[in-house]
């Protein structure tokens, strides 16, 4: 899974994710991609569950970038805690991604293959997502 190794700040507050991504809006390294069309949180888990998902049905075939990190933390505080007493712990790392960000890259492989195994990442996504090619 992926996780900062370091953090200046241990908690974040949570911030909101509105409008169009400007930055990793295209395709940089492969040449199809899986672009995101909603905004939401994404997990460490879903990030690690999509890729797992393309890397199986890949095989030993094409290279994958994986365009985005999880470096938010996330806090929850425990069940049935009275009001006050701080802000809880952090509970997992998340990356806000915003309508049109890349989130996978692929290369190397056919259009077909490549078209399947984002959607079986896809699967694994809170959002929805769509298929590009460069």
């Amino acid at each position: 899974m992926l996780y900062p190794k370091k953090v200046k700040f241990r908690k974040m507050q949570k911030g909101r994710t509105k409008g169009v991504a400007q930055r990793g809006a295209d395709i940089a390294f492969g040449d199809y991609a899986l672009k995101a069309m909603e905004p939401k949180w994404i997990s460490s888990r879903q990030i690690e569950a999509a890729r797992r998902a393309i890397i199986r049905y890949l095989k030993k075939g094409g290279k994958l970038w994986i365009r985005i990190f999880p470096d938010k933390p996330i806090t929850r505080k425990g069940v049935e805690v009275p009001m006050g007493g701080g802000k809880g712990s952090v509970e997992f790392y998340a990356y806000p991604i915003k309508k049109g960000r890349i989130i996978f890259e692929l290369s190397g492989i056919d259009e077909t293959i490549a078209q399947e195994a984002f959607r079986k990442a896809s699967d694994k996504l809170p959002i929805k997502t769509k298929f590009i090619k460069r």
